[in-house]
């Protein structure tokens, strides 16, 4: 197989498996066989401070406040979420956008 063919077999592989990879979700990190709950979450996501990954260009912002909403209301940090912040290109490739939350009661 020439290198052409295979580097263009490689983008459709992206390319496909790129389409599944729009979807906002909530960006939890924690760190496995932390010793407490304060070190159970790594970065600025935790139960009463939820961040969402998102892409602008195909998610409204009603459907990522949504998402804190009901993270708030899983984790019983509070009733809805409020923005305090949004970053860009700190989340994954083809999800760029940060918006992070606080949850209120």
């Amino acid at each position: 197989m020439s290198r052409l063919k295979f580097a263009n077999l490689l983008l459709l592989i992206c390319l496909l498996s790129a389409c599944s990879l729009f979807q906002p979700f909530v960006d939890r990190r924690r760190e496995a066989g932390a010793s407490t709950p304060e070190r159970l979450y790594v970065g600025k996501s935790t139960p009463e401070n939820p961040a969402v990954c998102y892409n602008k260009l195909w998610t409204d912002y009603e459907e990522v406040k949504k998402l804190a909403d009901d993270e708030c209301v899983k984790q019983k940090t509070g009733t809805h979420a409020e923005p305090v912040e949004q970053t860009t290109f700190t989340c994954r490739l083809f999800i760029p956008n940060h918006l992070y939350f606080k949850c209120v009661k």
